[in-house]
């Protein structure tokens, strides 16, 4: 299995978003990713920009992946801050990189309008070049991501966190059902399965599993990825639980399909070596 959401940090090099006196204000380096995945069958786990701020998470990023290819399999870097270089520095970038070069570029915000415009401009050049955009945005993620593959038939673009559905309590959850049968009609779409113990703390496991069989057979396991969002997932639980959580819609899959969304389609999907 390939846990395609995990994140690392110290707050001493920036990450304004976490507050001191957190759960999250400490440092979360290797040891500890490799500690948080003892026993749990892990093949590896894609590295997910936290938002430090810099362009030099990428770089963090990339060392992290180039020395411990055992533990990272892939990196997903922040892709706001090389909007202000421009497109032809970033392709540069890409280039010079090869092989050692992003496996996605994450973008984020409430809104896909409400992402820079200099970031967007970037879009492009991902399709260009056969790096995943990864969104992560609080509203119309899955709408957001059907228009921009309608833009770019060749881009692949991987929406975190199920694209953030409303609390499964709440009626305005019927409105994310509806964006996930939409976004089965744009093939370039792929879902990550992940988040699910903070978003949907409270709600009954019965409940959370009839939403993931619905992602799973309306997308198809070809278009499905599984992810822990540790160490954010920790006041709710370890990256054990949440790894259960999130595969808690794939008990009627056969071992094939399964193994597809566990392994196959992340490896495909990002590019990772065999």
């Amino acid at each position: 299995m390939i846990d395609c959401h995990v994140h690392l940090w110290d707050p001493a090099g920036g990450f304004p978003w976490i507050k001191p006196g957190s759960e999250h204000h400490h440092p979360f380096g290797e040891g500890d990713l490799e500690r948080s995945g003892a026993g749990l069958g892990l093949a590896g786990a894609i590295l997910v920009e936290a938002s430090r701020g810099d362009a030099g998470e990428t770089r963090t990023l990339r060392e992290l992946r180039l020395r411990r290819p055992d533990l990272i399999a892939g990196y997903v870097a922040n892709l706001h801050v090389h909007g202000a270089d421009g497109p032809g520095p970033f392709r540069a970038l890409l280039h010079e990189w090869g092989a050692s070069r992003p496996n996605g570029m994450r973008l984020g915000g409430t809104s896909w309008t409400d992402t820079p415009e200099a970031a967007r401009a970037l879009v492009p050049v991902l399709a260009e070049e056969g790096v995943v955009l990864q969104i992560n945005l609080h509203q119309g993620a899955l709408r957001a991501a059907a228009d921009v593959t309608d833009r770019h038939p060749e881009l692949k673009v991987v929406v975190d966190h199920l694209g953030n559905p409303p609390h499964l309590r709440t009626p305005e959850a019927g409105e994310w059902y509806r964006d996930i049968e939409r976004a089965a009609d744009a093939t370039g779409v792929v879902v990550k399965i992940s988040g699910l113990l903070t978003q949907q703390h409270g709600a009954p496991h019965q409940r959370i599993a009839h939403m993931l069989r619905h992602v799973v057979d309306t997308l198809g396991p070809d278009r499905c990825l599984i992810g822990s969002n540790w160490p954010i997932c920790l006041p709710r639980g370890t990256r054990a639980d949440s790894l259960t959580t999130s595969r808690l819609g794939l008990a009627h899959l056969t071992d094939d399909r399964r193994t597809r969304i566990l392994h196959t389609t992340p490896a495909r999907v990002y590019g990772l070596d065999s």
